[in-house]
């Protein structure tokens, strides 16, 4: 299984914290680390974490209403932990947008099989909010379901690739992708060609989906790291 994911585990508990991410870390994944529920919404934002590991009793903010903050922005994946072990609690989690339900104590062994599974079940990739993404009044609309790209209205042509690069970076709009990750997204992990390779798929889909390429809205160049999905 690929892993590198980010995690973003919030717990007041410096004790649960720190065995959760040794458990995290040798299993392959990064780590970020929140203990009070306003640092945590801020590390949500800046560090776009591919999946939350939260626990519901936190100062400042609640676990429960950082959930449904996260979900109404994002549909990344969130554990909840909780010493709440009663079936109404485990239901009301689950209402809140959680996709899974930890008790403590609980194993970390047990919690990262559950964030191996959670990882699984997401496929290729993370699904977005909404399977129709119009931008800019309309200007250029992605339908996930039909892959029918249109821009003002006509369809855009785009080779697999192209399309693989564009849905992979509209999924996570701000989050900065390395060259070696659009790679490994269009081409697979076995690719051994030159990383600059998809700087001239960058290119083209630029010139059919940006009404000026050379001041593009949607495909952002980050200098001296990749590009992100700016819209």
């Amino acid at each position: 299984m690929e892993k590198g994911y980010k995690i973003l585990i919030v717990d007041d508990e410096p004790k649960i914290v720190e065995a959760v991410e040794a458990y995290m870390k040798n299993s392959g994944y990064q780590t970020i680390i929140a203990y009070d529920g306003k640092v945590a919404l801020e590390k949500f934002h800046s560090h776009q974490p591919d999946m939350v590991v939260l626990d519901l009793m936190l100062p400042n903010i609640s676990g429960e209403e950082i959930c449904q903050t996260i979900r109404r922005e994002s549909r990344i994946p969130i554990i909840m932990l909780t010493a709440k072990v009663h079936e109404d609690d485990k239901i009301y989690g689950l209402n809140l947008g959680a996709d899974d339900y930890v008790t403590k104590p609980f194993s970390p062994r047990e919690l990262v099989a559950r964030v191996n599974s959670l990882f699984r079940r997401c496929g290729d990739g993370i699904s977005p909010l909404f399977n129709i993404m119009k931008l800019n009044d309309g200007d250029l609309e992605i339908n996930l379901d039909s892959h029918v790209i249109k821009k003002n209205g006509e369809i855009v042509s785009l080779t697999p690739n192209e399309f693989k690069l564009l849905i992979a970076m509209a999924k996570f709009p701000h989050k900065t992708f390395t060259r070696e990750e659009l790679i490994e997204i269009a081409f697979g992990i076995d690719y051994d060609g030159y990383d600059r390779t998809i700087d001239s798929h960058i290119k083209n889909l630029r010139s059919k989906i940006e009404t000026d390429s050379a001041y593009p809205q949607y495909i952002i160049t980050v200098r001296g790291i990749g590009y992100k999905f700016g819209a």
